[in-house]
């Protein structure tokens, strides 16, 4: 009796330490906790933007004044960007899940899906007193409903939060250059002033992300990629052509010097100076694809309007000094000088581009 007795006890005994085992077994078998997905999912409520403060969309990772993008969020880069008073730039695009862009042309901006936003974030460098970076605004520009709308945020003296204005305003800065002191009355502008520019019959539209301007390697975390290709592999874009007619960078002294100056015009004037845009009531027409006409290009061709003494031609071809294009790129007249928007001082280098290809033209205006 006293065995049948010990031997129930061990049964139960054994009973429930297999019991406990297989407890134990499926708490080892359960999937490793991940990490929360929505930690790296952008906020965009398209009923509700524009938010009041830039945090709000969470497209960036850690302290905000990084400018370190989450997963879903892409740097992107020009081959020629816009002169903006010297301000650096750094540019991002998110898309929604399952939307991506499709090629049109090789001169013009994708067919961007709606709620696709357009970041870009204009900052300088040693920044006088302490020589620190400042991040001076952060402008958006989404896509709701088949429309472009703007979105500007001015960020505050912490470099810590951003917050939305459309107002426009203005910020002094001084900072150093190469060695040089620089000083600006820095234009925030306003959603008007960006309208002025980016527009076609009148209706917003991007300036930047068009395949010439796109097509090249840039950097990314995880290493160097051609970016249109970075950005099929992303699901933000369809596919591309294998070969694409592109700018060249301004700067590039090995390529032509009409191809520097082709680019440079393109990014920096081409905007208005292009069938239905600002300044489509104008004779130049200054995108790439055009200006392999030199007509285009305003050479030995009357200006409009007088601007001052002297400038018979917009070019004038062996002569920067009687051109009405040098005259007006090596001013800070805000009634004379060009662009008319983005910019309150002269840019010296690209000024001695334009000096340097009108003085190599054959003079023959006369």
């Amino acid at each position: 009796m006293r065995i049948i007795y010990i031997f129930l006890i061990f049964s139960v005994f054994l009973i429930a330490s297999c019991s406990s085992d297989n407890s134990y077994s499926r708490v080892e078998e359960e999937e490793p906790v991940e990490e929360n997905p929505e930690e790296d999912v952008v906020n965009f409520d398209v009923s509700s933007v524009p938010y009041q403060t830039l945090s709000e969309y969470n497209f960036y990772e850690g302290s905000l004044d990084n400018l370190e993008p989450v997963n879903s969020v892409l740097p992107y880069d020009l081959i020629t960007p816009l002169f903006t008073d010297y301000a650096k730039k750094k540019r991002f695009v998110w898309m929604p899940n399952q939307a991506e862009a499709t090629y049109v042309t090789d001169d013009e901006v994708f067919n961007f899906p709606n709620e696709t936003v357009l970041i870009k974030n204009f900052y300088y460098e040693n920044v006088l007193p302490e020589l620190e970076q400042k991040i001076i605004e952060t402008r958006l520009l989404f896509k709701r409903n088949g429309n472009w709308e703007f979105a500007n945020y001015v960020w505050n003296e912490e470099q810590t939060e951003a917050y939305l204005d459309l107002g426009g305003s203005y910020v002094p800065l001084e900072w150093e250059e190469n060695g040089i002191v620089k000083s600006t009355n820095y234009r925030i502008p306003s959603g008007n002033e960006c309208v002025t520019c980016h527009k076609t019959n009148e209706v917003p539209i991007p300036i930047g992300p068009k395949p010439q301007n796109l097509n090249r390697l840039i950097n990314y975390a995880d290493g160097q990629q051609h970016q249109l290709q970075k950005w099929v592999d992303k699901g933000f874009l369809e596919n591309f052509p294998s070969e694409i007619v592109s700018v060249k960078d301004w700067k590039d002294e090995s390529e032509s010097l009409q191809e520097r100056v082709r680019s440079y015009l393109d990014i920096n004037c081409a905007h208005c100076h292009s069938e239905n845009a600002h300044c489509s009531y104008r004779v130049l027409r200054l995108a790439y694809s055009e200006t392999n006409v030199l007509d285009h290009l305003g050479v030995c061709l009357e200006p409009e309007e007088y601007v001052a003494p002297g400038l018979p031609y917009i070019v004038m071809s062996g002569n920067h000094q009687r051109s009405n294009m040098y005259y007006r790129l090596n001013t800070e007249d805000e009634a004379s000088r060009m662009p008319l928007l983005g910019r309150t001082l002269v840019h010296q280098e690209g000024v001695q581009l334009i000096e340097q290809w009108i003085n190599s033209l054959e003079n023959n205006c006369q």
